[in-house]
């Protein structure tokens, strides 16, 4: 992948951790939103490192469009003292109502101290964090029943911090997405880049195409050949992943003049189709254990 992908990032990430810091005292716990079919490469270290022993819930967000099997063991992995994770989905709705009684688990022994001392009725509060994109403020929109946080598909639309009151007696602190100055390893660029959390525009489209082919090929092998037609000898070993690039090109007739394929039509069509999950439900990050 270009090294446009791992030095992109801007300094937005020295206002985010101010706000983290400021605002941490004045909520009972946070809410961290990870994309579900990237848990790891999209969970910012910085965040964990900021909240401390902060009590934690962890969502995986668009749980619809990630494998289940892969997202169950995520929702395991992520799940220890003072944290629990939890799936949900901001688009169907998926996982919201589990979101207070996690919460309140999180929080019990808090919650009984309030009750002893005639504290009843209080409102919880909780700030979220999360990097751009990964549906901050769509799960403000869907909790508060309407639409307080501004929501775009594209990463770094929430520019400041702010408040919102929702219908379930847990005020929310939204905090802006930021993903970190330099990541540890590639793996994560590309993962971020292949699920949107980077801009599109200021990435090599077709660099992407073909390596979202070659994770594909290795990952979710029945998937892809079912989705573009493939044959057995299409992902033999011989065959690089630019040509497999190619050859759904080829097969979705993305033809120009002279007969060659237009390859940024291929690479569009390859990427809307994965983050729409047309391809079916795919997780790219796999557990360390997992390989």
């Amino acid at each position: 992948m270009p090294s446009t992908i791992i030095q992109w990032f801007p300094g937005h990430m020295a206002k985010t951790r101010r706000l983290i810091t400021e605002n941490l005292t004045s909520v009972d716990l946070v809410i961290e939103l990870l994309d579900a079919r990237i848990p790891a490469s999209s969970r910012n270290p910085e965040i964990a490192r900021l909240c401390g022993t902060k009590p934690t819930l962890t969502l995986l967000n668009k749980a619809s469009l990630a494998d289940p099997a892969a997202t169950a063991r995520w929702i395991a992995a992520l799940s220890a003292d003072n944290r629990r994770a939890i799936l949900c989905d901001c688009v169907t709705g998926e996982g919201l109502n589990k979101i207070m009684p996690a919460a309140r688990e999180l929080l019990a022994e808090k919650l009984q101290r309030w009750q002893d001392k005639g504290m009843t009725g209080r409102r919880l509060k909780a700030m979220v964090v999360g990097i751009p994109n990964v549906g901050k403020s769509s799960l403000i929109n869907k909790l508060a029943g309407q639409s307080r946080a501004k929501v775009e598909n594209r990463p770094g639309v929430t520019r400041d911090k702010q408040w919102v009151a929702t219908s379930i007696g847990l005020d929310l602190l939204d905090m802006p997405g930021v993903l970190w100055p330099k990541f540890d390893d590639q793996l994560t660029g590309e993962n971020l880049a292949l699920t949107g959390a980077i801009k599109d525009d200021i990435l090599d489209v077709e660099t992407l195409g073909v390596l979202l082919c070659a994770r594909l090929r290795a990952m979710y092998p029945a998937l892809l050949t079912a989705r573009y037609k493939l044959k057995e000898e299409d992902l033999a070993d011989t065959v690089s992943d630019a040509d497999l690039f190619l050859t759904i090109g080829r097969r979705r007739g993305f033809l120009i003049s002279g007969g060659e394929i237009d390859t940024e039509r291929t690479a569009n069509t390859l990427l809307d189709e994965f983050r729409a999950a047309k391809i079916g439900r795919i997780t790219l990050d796999r557990l360390p254990k997992e390989g």
